[in-house]
């Protein structure tokens, strides 16, 4: 067990500059961290342990692989800070750790120190993210016990959408549900649209304030968000991840009445519904292959299933390109990322098909050209820059953390 007597020594708190951030992003049955420097603005170490509370755990510092049991959270962070002191890099430099937590609702629209009251508010949000912030809030509260010298910040996914419009957050349902209940578009991977839609800005050499992109999130989830001069204005997923684009095993959009139609017509329940809308649609659902590279052989092999979910996929897609260039009046830039966006210049053409009256195509070469830099995959001169941005969740979470510390100095 990680006791109280752990955390005092690392790092010496908070001065006119920041030192190192750890960075804590905690799953259901994961840990995922990174030891970022502030200065270089580079990540010094990180790894992953997974599999936690199963029978054959595995932790992976720097590349060093190893194999054990972890009963839970408290086990997992124990071997992350034994890894560090077995494989280095010392803690010693450490001001604050910063933790992504997925669901901030109305309540959190900028990063938030740490502190009782706010653990108490991340749990009351749990409903809004069950699969999620209950994970999110077991990992910093193993933290905070392991580093009750530090200053712990949390960064919501939720929050960069804070600045989305009434008229784009709010669904057509009864008052009563979106004053009392919380029912509204609150959309998530922002962390990712807000580095991402930077670097985009950064890479056109040209003020973000000044910049109108459409980022498009393409991973094992998948979202769409609109972001004007460095403010998000829509987004595609709604009050929970499930909404919007098809994703690995998410449906994304359907008719709201699909649960009540199921329940009549073949007399599945609700929970049955939500995790089949949740785990065994999507990708997975149409063809049976959940990772888009499983998908494509499937395509490549004359499978017809296969065929129709990367259209429905990029149909969607193309749809919600469409629909952010008019809320955003014009566009500057689209901006790949994550790992289908980052990694897949098949998939990349195919969500651009058919937009060159938008200004909106990519350059054949320079599409298929592999780089982990952020690129330009447009043709010279484009209406529209179409660029390949990696994210970096952890260094904007970390950024987002030494801000609001800085802000409080």
């Amino acid at each position: 067990m990680i006791g109280p007597g752990i955390g005092p020594g690392i790092g010496s708190g908070i001065g006119s500059e920041i030192g190192q951030v750890l960075v804590l992003n905690t799953g259901s049955s994961s840990i995922k961290y990174r030891l970022i420097d502030m200065a270089s603005r580079r990540g010094v170490a990180g790894g992953l342990v997974e599999r936690i509370g199963e029978d054959h755990g595995v932790i992976t510092h720097d590349g060093v692989r190893a194999e054990r049991r972890f009963a839970g959270h408290e086990e997992g962070l124990a071997a992350v800070l034994a890894a560090f002191a077995e494989h280095g890099p010392s803690l010693d430099g450490v001001a604050a750790v910063g933790h992504r937590v997925v669901h901030g609702g109305s309540r959190f629209v900028t990063p938030v120190v740490i502190d009782d009251a706010v653990e108490r508010a991340i749990e009351e949000l749990a409903p809004l993210a069950p699969l999620h912030n209950p994970a999110n809030l077991e990992g910093l509260r193993v933290a905070r016990r392991a580093f009750p010298g530090l200053p712990h910040v949390a960064v919501f996914d939720t929050a960069f959408h804070g600045t989305i419009p009434p008229e784009a957050h709010t669904y057509a349902v009864p008052r009563d549900w979106t004053r009392k209940l919380g029912v509204r578009r609150y959309g998530f991977h922002g962390t990712s649209a807000a580095y991402v839609s930077r670097r985009a800005a950064e890479l056109l050499g040209r003020p973000y304030g000044e910049v109108n992109t459409i980022v498009l999130h393409l991973g094992n989830g998948a979202s769409a968000t609109a972001v004007r001069g460095g403010r998000s204005v829509d987004t595609s997923m709604g009050i929970t991840p499930l909404a919007g684009l098809v994703m690995g095993t998410r449906s994304g959009d359907v008719d709201p009445a699909l649960p009540a139609y199921l329940n009549r017509v073949a007399g599945m329940d609700l929970p049955g519904i939500d995790a089949a809308l949740n785990r065994e649609s999507g990708l997975l659902g149409m063809c049976g292959a959940r990772d888009m590279r499983e998908v494509w052989k499937l395509v490549d092999g004359g499978d017809a299933d296969a065929r129709l979910a990367v259209d429905v996929y990029g149909y969607r897609v193309r749809g919600y390109i469409g629909a952010y260039y008019a809320a955003l009046g014009h566009v500057d830039a689209i901006a790949f990322t994550a790992g289908v966006g980052e990694n897949d210049p098949r998939t990349r053409a195919l969500a651009v098909t058919g937009l060159t009256r938008l200004g909106v195509e990519v350059d054949p070469v320079r599409n298929a050209s592999a780089s982990r830099e952020p690129r330009v995959i447009s043709p010279e001169g484009a209406e529209v820059a179409v660029l390949v941005v990696p994210t970096d969740e952890e260094l904007e979470i970390a950024d987002q953390a030494a801000g609001c510390l800085t802000r409080q100095t």
